[in-house]
């Protein structure tokens, strides 16, 4: 019997070598090279001469009298996850979820399946997994139990959509799409050609049934969701979710959603009955520390629509190394030595023979830009042993001039400032808007926003 020819195809570019290679050369990325089994000859030739016009089934519209669709979301009864995917399930869509083994994606579907279940439409829950029995150890602890939540093992494509047509469910969960695989298909699970090709067919059924699709996918090393890029490009809706597996915060994060807002984020507790959502985030992220502690400041982040108020924690010491070590543990690790520069060099703090570590609260990972003047003043409050007050909130983006500038939505994070019961805040000079109850301190460089800081402490 002849052996299948095999390819690799790099999962970033999408570029065909005839043999695996550890580092593509089209996009140059390492580690991203997939073996797959290639097209037959006859494939491969009919590809070649390119597609064939046909006469399409619909003819095109002007805009103007394309139709609406109006169909109505499934609410998934955890108001954090509906929030993060625009108001609920729409009917045809496809849902991806990923994230780090054990992070609750499995606990966090099963929740969402019972309560869809008791709203009174039908859920298949598809493990390609865990046997049925592990399933039904977790539903039972979970309290997941429902006549309309069915529960079926398989690791076959073909199967699984036998079970669609044999129950017509609304809603079809499967864990994971890495593990289950087309019986034509020579490749093993979790391939590039599998990935494709299941992920492919479960959304082609999804769109011709209206029926929600949910998929469980695995992440690598980097974070990086596994599998093909083409993956992402199938579904509708891309949520990550992460979180420190030493706290019991979850945060599940939309990176692509057409059917609502980019970048919500839904909060939730691990705790020993599943997932338990947090409304009202507000001080989740501020730590308790007392007032007088140096090195502390707290700024409000915008996670989606939301802003939540984060704790910034800064220690500046004394160092005998040639080269001072610089520190962070949920900052961008590259922008820290960046904001140290600017400290030393427009505000004449002596930095350089000092190490830095800098952290967050919480677990709780911030990369946008309104976080540096936050920074800047922890580290400014450790190096002088000046405590910023704990009432005060710090927004503000900083150049490399030392300029401190506005950033998005600042009337939102003060409106919450104020909502939180904080009494004032340090923000750019350039803010023309509503104080909201609040003591502002202006500042339009990094000098004046530490002498403000240490003004409002008096």
């Amino acid at each position: 019997m002849a052996r299948s020819k095999t390819q690799a195809r790099c999962t970033a570019c999408d570029r065909v070598e005839p043999r695996w290679v550890g580092r593509c050369p089209g996009c140059e990325a390492w580690g991203t090279v997939v073996e797959e089994t290639a097209p037959a000859p006859a494939m491969a030739a009919a590809a070649a001469q390119g597609p064939r016009a046909v006469v399409p089934p619909r003819p095109a519209l002007p805009i103007r009298e394309v139709p609406l669709d109006a169909a109505t979301r499934a609410a998934t009864g955890i108001g954090e996850f509906d929030r993060v995917l625009g108001g609920g399930l729409v009917p045809g869509s496809v849902t991806l979820l990923g994230g780090e083994p054990g992070a609750g994606k499995s606990t966090l579907l099963l929740q969402a399946a019972q309560a869809l279940a008791v709203a009174g439409g039908t859920v298949l829950y598809c493990s390609a997994e865990e046997s049925p029995g592990q399933v039904r150890l977790r539903a039972e602890r979970l309290g997941a139990l429902h006549d309309r939540l069915l529960l079926a093992g398989e690791t076959e494509i073909g199967a699984v959509l036998g079970l669609v047509e044999a129950h017509e469910p609304g809603v079809l969960i499967l864990d994971s799409i890495q593990t289950v695989r087309h019986a034509e298909l020579a490749a093993a699970a979790g391939s590039v050609t599998q990935v494709r090709e299941c992920a492919a067919a479960l959304t082609a059924v999804a769109k011709a049934r209206g029926m929600a699709v949910l998929l469980v996918g695995h992440v690598t090393k980097d974070g990086q969701l596994a599998g093909p890029r083409v993956l992402e490009h199938l579904v509708d809706t891309v949520c990550e979710m992460d979180g420190d597996r030493h706290h019991a915060l979850r945060l599940v994060r939309a990176v692509k959603n057409r059917f609502g807002a980019v970048g919500e984020v839904g909060c939730f507790e691990m705790t020993g009955s599943g997932l338990e959502p947090i409304g009202d985030a507000g001080r989740l992220f501020v730590g308790e520390a007392a007032d007088g502690t140096t090195g502390v400041a707290v700024t409000l982040a915008l996670e989606g629509r939301r802003p939540l108020a984060c704790e910034v924690q800064a220690l500046v010491t004394g160092s005998s190394l040639a080269n001072p070590r610089r520190v962070a543990s949920g900052l961008d690790s590259q922008r820290l030595p960046l904001l140290v520069a600017v400290l030393e060099k427009r505000a004449q703090l002596p930095l350089g023979s000092h190490d830095v570590f800098a952290s967050t609260v919480g677990g709780v990972r911030l990369v946008e830009p309104a976080v540096d003047l936050a920074l800047c003043l922890a580290m400014a409050s450790s190096l002088s042993d000046t405590a910023i007050p704990r009432d005060l909130v710090v927004l503000g983006e900083v150049g490399l001039a030392g300029e401190v500038r506005l950033v998005a939505q600042s009337e939102r994070r003060l409106a919450e400032a104020a909502r939180l019961g904080f009494g004032g805040a340090v923000l750019p000079g350039a803010y023309d808007g509503p104080d909201f109850g609040l003591r502002l301190h202006r500042a339009r460089d990094l000098r004046e926003a530490i002498d403000a800081a240490t003004a409002a402490r008096r």
